[in-house]
Formats: structure tokens, C-alpha cells, sequence
């Protein structure tokens, strides 16, 4: 069997959900075992982003100002958004996400805000918990390729994920 065949995602951890007036986000956290420096480049990085997030874009996302087009997995959707942040190795944002990298015991802690219709809070956790799986993988050299959009949908372990991350956040899962 080859390592993506072999892959199955942990339990649901390291998310929760904060609420300010109508506005929902889901703060994802991760220890990642590589420096600040790489997980950048993975985050930044078109190339590398193609392989692990659940979108692809059509230039770097290192560049404050900067608008990217950025086309989400398995869809025709195609956001076009501006870099409103990005300080190297530590802060990127960009449409409805924040990204932090924080130097931790020889690797990265990694958290990330996304702004999300509360309706879809727990598909998003599900969704970004199997990315940043694939993103481990990818940055330890044994890459599995993107588990995103329809495809993450149909595996049991995204609806696993989903109904413990809806537990967890005392929401339903749609």
C-alpha cells in the first residue's frame, strides 16, 4: 500500500470556535516538527500549496499588497484577495485567515484564524485538520498529495472528523 492508502487521520484536537457579535472563527493550532522558515515557504509557496492546502494560487503569497487569485480545490470558485500581512516567518494574512507561526521546541507552532459561516464550522476543522496532516507529511519529505474539497468529502474519516469537531463545538453536523 503506498503512504497516502495508509493514511488515516488522528481524533479531533487542537481547534475551537470563538464568536464576536455575528462573526464566527475557527482557531486551528498544530506543533509541526520543521522550522518557521520551511512551514513558510509550504504556506507561501504556490508550488507547495498545491500539494497540501485546499486551494492553488497564481503567485506567492509572501508579498504584503500583493492580490492573488486563488482557486479552491475540486471548484471553478476563484477568489481574488489582497495580502493584507506578511512578516516572515511568522505572520501572513490574507481574505479570511491569519496565520501565525511561532518558533517551539525545534519546530513551529502553527495556528491559524479562519472566518467561517458558523453553519460549516466543523467541515472547515475537519477540512484543515486532514491539510495540515498532508502538510506534515509533505514537509518531512514523504508527500501524499492534497486531500481537499470532494474528494476529503467522500473519505469516512473527513465525516468522522466532522462529527467529533461538531461534538466538540457543541454544533451539528451538516
Amino acid at each position: 500500500m503506498t503512504e497516502r492508502e495508509l493514511y488515516t487521520p488522528g481524533p479531533a484536537r487542537g481547534a475551537h470556535i470563538q464568536k464576536d457579535g455575528e462573526k464566527w472563527t475557527l482557531i486551528l493550532v498544530r506543533e509541526l516538527r520543521h522550522p518557521p522558515e520551511k512551514v513558510w515557504q509550504a504556506l507561501t509557496d504556490p508550488a507547495q500549496l498545491r500539494e497540501w492546502a485546499p486551494f492553488e494560487t497564481d503567485q506567492s503569497l509572501d508579498a504584503a499588497g500583493s492580490t492573488v487569485k486563488l482557486t479552491w480545490a475540486g471548484t471553478a470558485q476563484v477568489t481574488e484577495t489582497k495580502i493584507t500581512r506578511a512578516d516572515p516567518p511568522t505572520l501572513l494574512e490574507y481574505n479570511d485567515m491569519r496565520w501565525e507561526l511561532e518558533a517551539s521546541g525545534g519546530g513551529t507552532r502553527l495556528r491559524l484564524w479562519h472566518n467561517i459561516d458558523r453553519r460549516f464550522i466543523s467541515w472547515g476543522a475537519a477540512g484543515w485538520h486532514i491539510c495540515f496532516d498532508v502538510l506534515e507529511r509533505l514537509l518531512s519529505g514523504i508527500p501524499i498529495g492534497r486531500i481537499a474539497g470532494g474528494e476529503a468529502i467522500k473519505s469516512g474519516s473527513w465525516q468522522r472528523l466532522t462529527a467529533e469537531y461538531a461534538k466538540q463545538f457543541g454544533a451539528e453536523a451538516h
